[in-house]
């Protein structure tokens, strides 16, 4: 089962992602996550890509497809996989179009969570981190006991910059930018599947293995 995952930020695909792994035990692939253990393991592409890390450069298409590419031939790969955060873009997917024909691995479907904006931002907005053990609560979804207080440690809470408003309106604005090429990209293809991702997390979740099951049947 190959798959990926699209969503704006908030949308709960870290939390599908999460159930997918445990229920069918195919990795979940984040970009973040493989370049920083590529960068650690000094790979051919990870030594690549530390030159513009450390230059506080971004590191560009074609070294982060080679890192993919790197992560998709090892062996828990073999069962399929789950891309998170990759593609972000047209050029993105097609390179990895391209890596999936060379390795015999076409994709079977992509799931694009969606969820309108207005609910986007409450949910980023309202999210809050403790200082001292990282819990993280929910101003409304998840309140802590004692208001901004952690319900584990009596650490204070606060709000990341990433989850200020404005900063959430930026994010999302860059994601629909990015993303619509690549939702039209997939429809063509003929395996996008749209979710409607306002509902509970079960909900989504159920709808998501009905997917999964059909396209991988």
């Amino acid at each position: 089962m190959r798959i990926i995952l699209l969503g704006p930020p908030g949308c709960g695909k870290g939390t599908q992602a999460k159930k997918i792994v445990a229920q069918y035990g195919i990795p979940q692939i984040s970009t973040g996550d493989i370049l920083r253990s590529a960068v650690k393991e000094a790979s051919p592409m990870g030594i690549q890509a530390k030159k513009y890390m450390d230059g506080g450069l971004l590191v560009p298409d074609n070294v982060v497809v080679g890192i993919v590419e790197e992560r998709l031939q090892m062996e828990d790969c073999r069962q399929g996989f789950i891309l998170d955060g990759f593609p972000r873009t047209l050029p993105q997917a097609e390179s990895l179009e391209k890596v999936l024909g060379g390795l015999s691995m076409p994709l079977d479907c992509v799931v694009s969570l969606e969820v309108d904006n207005a609910a986007l931002i409450e949910r980023l907005s309202g999210r809050r981190t403790c200082r001292e053990c990282g819990r993280g609560f929910h101003t409304r979804f998840d309140p802590p006991r004692i208001g901004g207080k952690c319900d584990s440690c009596g650490g204070s809470l606060f709000q990341r910059d990433d989850d200020q408003e404005a900063t959430i309106r930026e994010r999302l604005t860059v994601y629909a930018r990015q993303t619509a090429p690549l939702i039209d990209y997939y429809r063509k293809e003929g395996i996008l599947v749209s979710l409607n991702g306002m509902e509970e997390i079960q909900k989504v979740w159920g709808n998501i293995q009905k997917v999964l099951e059909g396209c991988s049947g």
